[in-house]
């Protein structure tokens, strides 16, 4: 098989074409620009583009496949000629669907949780040393990719984004993989740019519970009043399982799941709600709840998420890809959670299109007041990038309801004023899907005033 890829570079479309390389195919791509770690790992397999831009002349009748990526553009001139020549164009989803129509497929689906969710299910198997092709959102240890697709494994583990499939394909990429067993861990509006009413957005997820296949099994996020009233007015043909949080203890800063009494690696209740969604999908795919428990104590989470980047007597510091609302509220509330006896300054950078929306922004009313010492971070780069108007500090205290709260648009600032903190029994959480202006938040870690 002959494949392109227009816009090769992007996280899932890098990884596709890797695991494509090594199922044996052909594969070319090119793109404008490509970055790490896409780079490295395109260049380790031979598939780096020896020339950024865009080459028509690749484009030829003798390939069985095009994939376009979500940022190439409509008028991209290998699509166009791809197009022209009537070649058969896909969306990254729409070929993984090809390629595991097949077997048996595993969606999981949500506003929040699904890398970790994904993760737990990926990391249980692999400890049983089951065989199985999976496609997750972050890096995770013992996995070389974040994609694999083969011929012989039985079944798919998909984490499946409500994001759109192409620039050609305005469908949302979880419904084009008609899940056999899907998940769906909650619903929060996000991505206001493709869905402006949360209305819109719930329709979604509507849609998505009609892909299940016939005879297939939805497993849901009962305490989510949103998610169950959707599901339950569903008349599809498939099994509902609703979860909630499992019982469990936190003592010395470990969550134990009880009864068995059993230490975790992570915290939090979104995580043992992702714990209770994951063990079911376990069930459903031959892992019993013994075999699922012996695997789950060493799980210690997808990258970015509540990573630990260092502790030191009663300091910590954790990293979080959290940026949307109900991820950054889950993610306060189990840092302050699990750590009841110290304080909390929490760090929030806002740079994606929803968060620098200013309507959008009013979601983010409470979801830190959790925190001892709340803060905002804009990288006043990113208001001139996308060409908005800045927000003032008012703006920002008067959206998240609470007058406590910290604002800086400059990351040496901002760098400046956590130096200065006194740290003494005291945690520090950064959140951001960005790069806090290209800090390091290891090396600040260390600089800390413990």
């Amino acid at each position: 098989m002959r494949i392109h890829f227009i816009a090769i570079g992007g996280s899932a479309m890098h990884n596709l074409a890797i695991a494509l390389h090594k199922k044996g195919f052909n594969v070319t791509g090119s793109d404008d620009a490509v970055f790490e770690p896409s780079a490295g790992r395109l260049a380790r397999f031979g598939l780096l583009p020896s020339e950024m831009g865009w080459h028509p002349e690749m484009i030829t009748t003798d390939l069985d496949a095009v994939i376009l990526g979500m940022h190439a553009f409509v008028d991209n001139p290998e699509l166009l000629r791809a197009q022209e020549l009537g070649l058969k164009i896909y969306s990254y989803p729409e070929y993984i669907y090809e390629q595991t129509k097949n077997k048996l497929r595993v969606v999981i689906g949500g506003s929040h949780g699904k890398t970790t969710i994904t993760s737990m299910i990926l990391h249980v198997l692999n400890f049983h040393g089951k065989d199985f092709d999976y496609l997750v959102g972050a890096q995770l240890e013992g996995f070389d990719t974040m994609v694999k697709v083969t011929d012989s494994a039985p079944m798919i583990i998909i984490e499946g984004d409500e994001y759109l499939a192409s620039p050609i394909d305005r469908r949302p990429k979880f419904h084009l993989y008609k899940a056999n067993i899907a998940v769906i861990s909650g619903v929060a509006w996000d991505h206001v740019n493709v869905f402006p009413t949360f209305g819109e957005y719930m329709l979604q997820f509507e849609a998505f519970i009609n892909t299940i296949q016939p005879g297939g099994k939805l497993i849901y996020c009962e305490a989510d009043k949103e998610l169950r009233n959707i599901v339950e007015v569903s008349n599809s043909e498939i099994t509902k399982i609703g979860y909630e949080i499992p019982a469990h203890d936190v003592k010395s800063g470990i969550t134990y799941l009880l009864p068995q009494n059993l230490p975790l690696k992570v915290f939090g209740d979104h995580n043992l709600m992702n714990l209770s969604a994951a063990k079911l999908v376990c069930k459903e795919i031959g892992i019993n709840e013994d075999a699922f428990d012996e695997a789950i104590i060493s799980f210690k989470g997808a990258a970015k998420r509540l990573e630990l980047l260092f502790s030191e007597n009663n300091t910590s510091v954790f990293k979080d890809f959290a940026h949307s609302p109900s991820k950054v509220k889950a993610t306060v509330e189990a840092v302050k959670s699990q750590f009841e006896e110290r304080k909390l300054v929490a760090c929030l950078e806002l740079h994606t299109f929803s968060s620098l929306n200013k309507n959008f922004l009013l979601q983010y009313a409470d979801t830190m007041i959790q925190s001892d010492n709340p803060i905002v971070y804009i990288d006043e780069k990113t208001f001139q990038q996308k060409k908005i108007t800045p927000f003032s500090e008012i703006d920002v205290r008067t959206a998240f309801k609470n007058d406590r709260l910290t604002f800086f648009d400059n990351a040496n600032t901002l760098g400046q004023y956590l130096r200065g903190l006194n740290f003494k029994d005291t945690n520090l959480l950064m959140m951001s899907s960005g790069t806090f202006g290209g800090m390091d938040l290891i090396k600040l870690a260390r600089e800390l005033n413990i």
